[in-house]
């Protein structure tokens, strides 16, 4: 079943207790982020009063004692999209509850991962995000009947070889 508009917005507002995604894609195109990409590839630092609604629905699911994690999965050289999703978002979602990693699979081979990205929300209901080859999101699709165990194992494996965001961007490596 595809997920749109309120449908897609619900389920960050009613999971009781755990969502993670899982992020793969290098580089994401996502209309509204246009004007802050270029500001960041031009050079320039987010505003002092740097806010976007992300951040409420992250220190909202923390107040109330839920968790969201995420792990990134990169390769270097990051691209331009990665660095200006660190900088001017993760920076902001790790302060405000997010706990983000980092799994840097650069000249390595994956931990068995699936070739796209996904949400799973509360250990149970799990949904499938598409994208085109330039980040454009094809579809949102909550995945009846997932198989839990397979999910579960994909977190794990890419939680488990992951770096806390703060310590795999605050190293020199990653900036080169």
């Amino acid at each position: 079943m595809r997920l749109e508009g309120e449908a897609w917005s619900r389920y960050f507002q009613d999971f009781h207790s755990s969502a993670f995604r899982l992020e793969l894609h290098p580089v994401y195109t996502m209309p509204g982020e246009a004007d802050e990409l270029r500001r960041f590839l031009a050079g320039e630092k987010p505003p002092s009063d740097y806010h976007y609604g992300w951040l409420d629905t992250v220190a909202n699911a923390a107040t109330a004692g839920k968790t969201m994690r995420r792990v990134r999965v990169v390769t270097r050289p990051l691209t331009d999209y990665i660095r200006y999703e660190f900088e001017w978002g993760f920076v902001y979602n790790v302060h405000a509850g997010e706990d983000i990693r980092v799994l840097d699979l650069t000249g390595r081979p994956g931990p068995g991962l699936p070739d796209y990205d996904f949400w799973m929300f509360d250990e149970s209901a799990v949904v499938k995000l598409l994208y085109r080859p330039d980040g454009t999101q094809i579809v949102r699709e909550l995945i009846q009947d997932p198989d839990i165990a397979a999910y579960l194992r994909y977190r794990d494996a890419a939680w488990q070889d992951a770096v806390p965001f703060e310590g795999y961007w605050a190293g020199p490596a990653p900036r080169v």
